[in-house]
């Protein structure tokens, strides 16, 4: 079991950067944050942070709220109440690669960097969903969230494990939930609210493929039952892929057909999940 170290990162550096993207109290500072300085700590040590700060106007429920039905999605309060799902869903998302910078400081600078990339990315999606959340007359903070990724990540111990549950899993499995909502946002009339979801979803491909990038540079290889024992447990593929699951944009982000099948063949019923 790795050490945990909550000293802060010195000022100036990429990991003081990280830090304060998972710890600022100021909620406009952490969805938009000053640029990322350029240099690393010079001898990095591991951090691994508690959860991560949510400011006002968040408030953290520990229940999900129940998903909408299709039909709901012509009332706007309905879509906002959704679209704030998928804003909290970017933050964390954001959180946890800059948590990563932090807690794999022995990874390549080409990964580290590549995650502060991911990081800017991540941020750019939740402030484009406050803009929907906003033109549907409600506001950042009307709804509840939950920290269902951070959750999560309490049996993540190494770099292979990171990139096979949150690129290859929870953001693989967007691909597949971005295409069926902004599918069922076109039917109950908002096209701008499914354009903001295929947008976002351009850039989920080049993070997926980054996580199969790296996934190949730690593992050797990556094939269904590799990502699959790469999973930290309990997790496995139930959770981390939707219905349908996004065949072109998994293909896109370099995934194979026989992984795409397997992962399609996958019980859903599996016991214990």
């Amino acid at each position: 079991m790795a050490t945990r170290v909550l000293q802060t990162p010195p000022r100036g550096t990429l990991e003081a950067w990280a830090w304060d993207v998972i710890h600022d109290q100021d909620l406009e500072r952490k969805l938009a944050p000053p640029a990322p300085p350029g240099k690393f700590e010079e001898v990095a040590i591991e951090r691994r942070t508690c959860l991560p700060s949510r400011p006002a106007p968040l408030s953290v429920s520990a229940r999900a709220a129940k998903t909408p039905r299709p039909g709901a999605l012509v009332r706007p309060e309905v879509r906002a109440r959704l679209l704030h799902v998928f804003l909290h869903h970017e933050l964390q998302a954001a959180e946890i690669f800059c948590w990563a910078l932090l807690a794999f400081p022995q990874t390549p600078e080409e990964f580290r960097r590549g995650l502060v990339r991911l990081t800017l990315d991540e941020l750019r999606h939740a402030r484009a969903y406050r803009v929907e959340i906003e033109r549907l007359g409600s506001s950042l903070g009307a709804f509840p969230v939950r920290d269902w990724f951070w959750e999560r990540f309490a049996s993540c111990q190494t770099p292979l494990e990171f990139v096979a549950l949150m690129g290859l899993g929870f953001e693989a499995g967007n691909l597949d939930h971005c295409s069926t909502w902004a599918e069922r946002f076109r039917a109950a009339g908002d096209e701008q609210g499914a354009r903001c979801q295929e947008l976002i979803e351009v850039d989920e491909v080049e993070h997926v493929a980054f996580a199969a990038t790296w996934f190949r540079a730690f593992h050797g290889q990556l094939d269904f039952d590799s990502w699959r024992r790469a999973l930290p447990a309990p997790l496995t593929p139930t959770v981390l892929r939707g219905n349908p699951i996004n065949r072109e944009a998994r293909k896109q982000a370099g995934l194979d057909e026989a992984f795409l099948g397997e992962l399609e063949a996958w019980d859903r019923a599996e016991p214990g999940c």
